[in-house]
């Protein structure tokens, strides 16, 4: 994501104006349950990259957000827990919505932020989780 952004910075600032979003994901804001350091901190490292080139460019018409989703109802994710529909079970009550996200739902959440409808949205975490990280213990 740094040589990324490194490639695309110059090309905005030239053009004045430029919308970079940045893949993080839920954990970053609140830690996983089970082990993931490596992938948690990683993410966290995308925020605050994120928010700093955002802040850093915003006068130069430049906005940097960072994409935070939550599972997302892929092929993988389908495979790994058709194995093990209890896993399945333990995950999804923790998600207020009771669903996985569709790959549509977070390509809507770019949309929105590459748009001109979020141009005051900038060195943002963009949540599109389901409302995981704002439920401590969620109903089933």
């Amino acid at each position: 994501m740094y040589l990324c952004c490194k490639a695309a910075i110059p090309y905005m600032r030239r053009q004045g104006r430029g919308s970079i979003i940045n893949t993080a994901s839920f954990v970053a804001r609140m830690g996983a349950a089970t082990s993931q350091i490596s992938y948690t901190a990683s993410k966290g490292g995308v925020l605050a990259m994120s928010r700093e080139l955002g802040v850093q460019f915003a006068r130069e018409g430049i906005r940097v957000n960072a994409l935070c989703p939550g599972p997302v109802n892929t092929p993988l994710l389908r495979e790994l827990f058709a194995k093990d529909p209890e896993r399945a079970a333990r995950r999804l009550v923790h998600i207020p919505v009771g669903r996985f996200a569709e790959a549509t739902e977070i390509a809507a959440a770019v949309a929105f932020l590459a748009s001109d409808d979020s141009s005051f949205v900038n060195a943002a975490d963009f949540l599109v989780d389901g409302g995981i990280s704002g439920a401590y213990v969620t109903p089933l």
